[in-house]
């Protein structure tokens, strides 16, 4: 189950709920799910109780045992643990098999493998100095941050060199400075940064302080990675942005040329090859006549990989949290490199012909592929069909 069918579960179970009389409240339009916070459990935890029970007079507790009640008879949830004033933790239960996984990233629709829709969580204002690896930074953490619903805004302090728009992207961080005020300098990873009391508010607020329900503080997450030692220009957009976003911000990138070697020894090669590989697959198995299928695949060595996809959801939430891209630079290689040995075996050799293994493989390699894309879009990298 992804985190929006989980979603769609938890407000299906709201609604039935006010229907039958349990709860008297007006249905909310989404309910956000998220990876717990300390104290919680399970894979996901959602506040939903504690948002329905003013309006509902009732206590947070009594409104989420109501949707205990209902979610543990739902299909694909194991457990739900109340804790603390009336988070609602949910367990999933264990998949079908690698088959399922499959289908449910292959079959994610407009809302990707992983990717939350946009909820109503604490707005996050992006702050770095007009440096180009903050830039980059901030650019992929605008993106990375949205795949999990969160609304959010990249701002640098001063305007940022125009070739580094032209030659790297960064058309989610706004190219203007803020209103100067004392900001605390936190490192990337800091959760939030709140205004201190008694700061004074800006004369003319901006725009994304007027959006609807942002809170009258938003806090500031001030972005600041180990500066390039060399201009990553000359790598070009996808080589010099995977150089300054595949090190952890505290680490120092190197720019050299060994990011453009097409060669194993090149972690960037690797991810786009594999990628190549799948799209390359798909069209050679329509050429043989046979399309993807997800089922048993047949062959050892693939729980690596299975291992890999599954772990794409947290992946993109720990990324988000921690303001971390360097997290999904590294989740990538892995997947990558677990692909490796399917990718070899998914064609039929000779006068074999093509089975139901054959379309099981094809599937599996084209979810690999699927992660690997989105992957690298949310780091601002192009995800080429051929190299």
């Amino acid at each position: 189950m992804t985190p929006v069918e989980l979603s769609r579960t938890v407000l299906r179970a709201v609604r039935r709920a006010v229907d039958d009389g349990e709860l008297r409240v007006a249905v909310p339009e989404r309910v956000v799910v998220a990876p717990p916070g300390p104290g919680g459990c399970g894979e996901y935890a959602t506040n939903v109780a504690l948002r329905l029970a003013r309006p509902a007079g009732r206590t947070p507790q009594h409104v989420a045992e109501v949707l205990r009640a209902r979610l543990l008879r739902a299909d694909g949830i194991g457990d739900v643990v109340i804790t603390g004033p009336g988070f609602i933790n949910i367990s999933l239960r264990e998949s079908a098999g690698p088959s399922a996984l499959v289908e449910e990233i292959l079959g994610a629709g407009d809302t990707p493998y992983g990717h939350l829709p946009e909820g109503d969580g604490e707005r996050v204002l992006l702050h770095g100095a007009a440096e180009v690896r903050a830039f980059v930074h901030l650019d992929a953490l605008v993106r990375i941050l949205r795949s999990q619903g969160r609304p959010v805004r990249a701002v640098c302090d001063a305007a940022p060199r125009p070739e580094w728009i032209a030659v790297l992207g960064g058309g989610a961080v706004e190219h203007r400075p803020v209103e100067h005020q004392p900001v605390e300098h936190r490192p990337v990873g800091h959760p939030s940064v709140d205004h201190r009391p008694g700061e004074r508010r800006p004369a003319r607020p901006q725009p994304f302080d007027h959006q609807p329900g942002a809170a009258p503080d938003t806090p500031r997450v001030h972005v600041r990675p180990v500066p390039a030692p060399a201009d990553p220009l000359p790598l070009g957009r996808d080589a010099g942005r995977w150089a300054l976003l595949r090190p952890a911000a505290h680490d120092r990138p190197r720019i050299g040329p060994e990011h453009l070697e097409q060669r194993e020894g090149n972690p960037l090669f690797r991810v786009r090859y594999a990628h190549a590989r799948t799209r390359a697959l798909a069209c050679n198995a329509a050429d043989l006549g046979f399309r993807a299928e997800p089922g048993p695949v047949g062959m050892d060595g693939t729980r690596p990989l299975l291992a890999a996809l599954a772990d794409h959801p947290r992946v993109l939430a720990a990324a988000a949290r921690h303001r971390a891209p360097d997290r999904l630079a590294r989740h990538l290689v892995t997947v990558a490199d677990a692909a490796q040995p399917l990718l070899t075996a998914v064609l039929p050799l000779g006068a074999e012909k093509p089975s139901a293994v054959h379309r099981a493989r094809l599937a599996l390699a084209e979810a690999a592929g699927t992660v690997l894309a989105d992957g690298l879009s949310l780091l601002g990298i192009d995800a080429p069909d051929h190299l």
